[in-house]
């Protein structure tokens, strides 16, 4: 059995803190690369790692878990049968399925099984990163609504830009990259900040930003130095409300 630190309340979602994820897969290696992964993800904990469905039912069974990133093809039962038997034994956690299957009937039965993300396989840290931080910002959301509008922002949270609906010029990877530093980046960044970490122009780098504030995925405040004309600073967040 892998070593699990956690809570002792099984059953319960947390409310605050870390977000403790379980990695379930078969392959050693592949487990490993998650578990590695899901650690470099600030506001998230790896609490522990099953290599079969049977041995994940014990970890949680002791364990508080809020997020499952479970491969579909286990060695002893699919993930989607998994995911219902905990579903009926009273398990409120999510999950991000991990798999190599492109079925999309296998997608549409996930969605009433709590899978709120899909991840192909293979994947980069970057685009797991990517789909944990979204997670945590759909999760995140609290208190009521204002109306449709704030509701449809919250669902789009669990959504990775689709490069089909960008503008043309952009690109969805490079979109990726403009997300992620704009994300990690605490205090926000200009445009030569954006333009500088993710190696593109400073034009290009202002119109991915641009396309982010529009899309009501960040916003943007002039921020005044001593001389000379106010420089825009992007933060991601809510326009108006409480950054994700």
């Amino acid at each position: 059995m892998n070593g699990v630190n956690g809570a002792s309340d099984a059953s319960g979602v947390t409310g605050g803190g870390p977000i403790r994820v379980l990695v379930v897969e078969d392959d050693p290696v592949a487990a490993d690369a998650h578990v590695m992964y899901v650690g470099r993800v600030p506001g998230f904990v790896p609490v522990g790692k099953a290599h079969t469905g049977a041995e994940a039912r014990r970890i949680l069974d002791r364990t508080a878990v809020d997020l499952l990133l479970l491969d579909l093809h286990l060695p002893d039962v699919h993930g989607l049968q998994f995911a219902r038997s905990l579903r009926a034994a009273g398990h409120q956690a999510d999950v991000i399925a991990v798999t190599s299957a492109r079925d999309l009937t296998v997608v549409r039965e996930g969605v009433s099984l709590g899978v709120v993300q899909y991840v192909l396989k293979p994947f980069t840290f970057a685009t797991l990163r990517d789909r944990l931080v979204r997670y945590a910002e759909f999760r995140g959301a609290a208190g009521e609504a204002s109306g449709q509008d704030e509701v449809d922002r919250a669902l789009a949270a669990l959504r990775a830009p689709s490069p089909a609906a960008l503008p043309k010029g952009l690109s969805g990877p490079t979109l990726e990259r403009v997300t992620v530093a704009l994300r990690e980046a605490e205090e926000g960044l200009t445009a030569a900040g954006v333009a500088e970490g993710v190696g593109i122009s400073r034009i290009t780098a202002r119109r991915y930003l641009e396309h982010l504030v529009e899309a009501g995925r960040a916003e943007r405040a002039p921020v005044y130095g001593q001389v000379g004309r106010p420089e825009l600073v992007y933060r991601w967040g809510r326009v108006g409300g409480r950054r994700g």
